[in-house]
């Protein structure tokens, strides 16, 4: 079936079974590989992307359900000029991927919760990325890079 996607900012044609994974038409019909296969549950938040400005576990998510969405990976979070985003630029400077694995779906996590909260708390921070599961414990710095991003950009 042919599908249209809305990926970062960019209309593209795929030819895809309509409950096909978001996640696999991605990665491996666009290229775009910035979202991660983690449990393919859609519990460990690697795979997440924004769909209409909202987190979404693109390892579950079939494809045709989000025709037409605003999908955004982190590819797609970088300035016109390909600089970082400030939440990225913040990941680095407080070293919060240790083996980066769930980097990718923590700062569409993140993204989303700080076009929400601008000004949020180190427990609103914590709360807002439970469902994103860090393997390596880089959690506390992925807590100060979210924070130290939202200073950034107030």
């Amino acid at each position: 079936m042919k599908i249209t996607l809305n990926v970062d900012g960019r209309k593209r044609d795929v030819e895809a079974p309509p409950d096909a994974a978001l996640l696999f038409v991605l990665r491996n019909d666009l290229g775009v590989n910035g979202p991660k296969f983690g449990c393919g549950l859609a519990q460990c938040g690697a795979c997440t992307v924004l769909v209409d400005g909202q987190p979404a576990r693109s390892c579950s998510l079939p494809v045709q359900s989000v025709e037409g969405a605003k999908i955004e990976t982190p590819a797609g979070l970088r300035g016109e000029d390909g600089s970082p985003s400030p939440l990225q630029k913040a990941f680095l400077e407080e070293q919060a991927a240790q083996c980066g694995y769930c980097t990718s779906g923590m700062i569409m996590t993140a993204t989303a919760f700080l076009r929400e909260n601008d000004n949020p708390t180190d427990q609103e921070v914590r709360k807002a990325m439970d469902g994103n599961l860090c393997r390596c414990g880089s959690h506390n710095r992925i807590v100060r890079a979210i924070l130290r991003a939202a200073k950034e950009v107030a």
